[in-house]
């Protein structure tokens, strides 16, 4: 029997506001290790942020500067100029195979999940894949 995105998901999350600054999102990346960030506006999953769109905009707007410059570039741009929306959302209890599917189809690391209600209730990753399909333990 296949298992449910609900057994590996994490449930404990890191979410940021829509109107909050790339550089908390690198902070928050680079304190927590953590790769993808669920971004809501008024309690409701509207996008994710992750270390591709924190790169690929650090990159393309500030080549040729130094870290000051890049920091206050990257505090001056709201998470909802590079978030990924809509959000490609997975729920609890469908299968972890079908979240492979969909992530190997779309080139994402991340799924977010979301109850019937569409409340966020969680986040599974390819990290958290790989640990399914290898026999591994969830992670922490």
């Amino acid at each position: 029997m296949s298992r449910s995105i609900r057994e590996i998901m994490k449930r404990e999350v890191v979410t940021l506001s829509a109107g909050e600054r790339l550089s908390t999102v690198e902070d928050i990346m680079t304190l927590g290790g953590v790769r993808h960030i669920p971004v809501t506006r008024a309690g409701a999953l509207v996008g994710v942020v992750t270390e591709r769109d924190l790169l690929r905009t650090s990159l393309s707007q500030l080549n040729a500067y130094g870290d000051d410059a890049r920091r206050a570039f990257l505090n001056g741009v709201e998470i909802e100029r590079v978030m990924s929306a809509p959000p490609v959302t997975i729920g609890p209890a469908d299968s972890v195979e079908r979240a492979a599917r969909i992530m190997a189809e779309r080139k994402i690391g991340c799924l977010p999940v979301v109850d019937e209600a569409g409340q966020f209730v969680g986040l599974v990753t390819e990290t958290d894949l790989l640990r399914h399909f290898a026999g591994l333990p969830p992670g922490s």
